[in-house]
């Protein structure tokens, strides 16, 4: 049985799991949603890094920043490390989670809501839009032509979730909800990032506010951190999936797709199968990325 204190961090984890799930739906954008639509009670919830889109849609968000002088290399290079080692080991210990997040968006602090929508536009277009799966794109449009609502579910910030969900035509995004003091960023989060648990909660908090009937309903990630959203929903969709998540998609019957190359697949399988070579490759992918802009 754990200790006092290690149960007391897990009950901690679980309640801004929870805070940063109903924060996420209550931001959530739902303007293209107001006429009722054909499906009301169906909807799909996609992950985004590496399931909508090729890598993490908050690297890329943090490099543009960088760009633009938002912060240092020094800060780009520590809050980049700690969230590539966060996504490609799936460490779930609540301290290292903690660090994750206490560094997950402290770039933005300072920062107006209105100067990081405005950027965000400019950072889509250079760093994201080219980098969007077709194949999964593809499957949002299937439910959309369904007459279903169709959520991105993602770690990235609620202001970057909308703006991705609009740029791809979807109903509306369910992010991390940064907080703000009279339009500025305090770089402290409402509750936790919207990762892995705290996904479900969101998801179950949009499902109660939008009359969804989950079981109708469709998820997508390629992570198997997002088992709570997955095992949500009556169809459940592994993409470009983990090795720990095709394996559980394989003994459950759940459906897979992969859109990557063979060699990239095969590479990703390596990556995520052992905890020192994701930690050691997301080091490598940081400081490649920080030299290629410097030089």
């Amino acid at each position: 049985m754990p200790a006092p204190s290690e149960r007391a961090k897990r009950l901690n984890l679980k309640q801004r799991s929870k805070l940063a799930g109903e924060a996420a739906a209550s931001a959530a954008e739902v303007e293209s949603a107001l006429a009722t639509p054909a499906d009301a009670r169906a909807a799909a919830f996609f992950d985004v890094d590496n399931t909508v889109m090729q890598g993490a849609s908050i690297f890329h968000l943090a490099r543009g920043l960088y760009r633009r002088k938002f912060f240092t290399t020094r800060d780009l290079l520590g809050a980049a490390y700690k969230q590539a080692y966060f996504r490609f080991v799936g460490v779930e210990d609540p301290e290292h989670v903690a660090e994750a997040r206490n560094s997950a968006l402290a770039f933005i602090a300072g920062h107006t809501v209105a100067e990081l929508e405005e950027v965000g536009e400019e950072i889509f277009d250079e760093a994201m839009a080219h980098r969007i799966w077709p194949g999964t794109r593809a499957l949002a449009q299937l439910h959309l032509d369904e007459g279903q609502r169709v959520w991105l579910v993602t770690a990235a910030p609620i202001e970057i979730a909308r703006l991705i969900a609009k740029r791809l035509g979807l109903t509306g995004a369910l992010g991390t909800v940064a907080e703000h003091v009279d339009g500025v960023y305090t770089g402290r989060l409402v509750g936790d990032m919207l990762h892995g648990p705290a996904k479900a909660e969101a998801i179950l908090a949009l499902a109660e506010r939008e009359g969804l009937d989950l079981t109708r309903c469709s998820a997508y990630s390629d992570s198997s951190n997002d088992l709570p959203m997955l095992s949500l929903v009556g169809d459940p969709c592994a993409i470009n999936p983990d090795p720990k998540l095709r394996a559980h998609a394989r003994e459950h019957g759940w459906r897979i797709r992969d859109y990557r190359t063979g060699r990239k697949a095969a590479r990703a399988g390596l990556v995520v199968g052992s905890a020192a070579t994701g930690a050691a490759l997301a080091s490598v992918v940081v400081r490649r990325q920080v030299r290629r802009h410097l030089g």
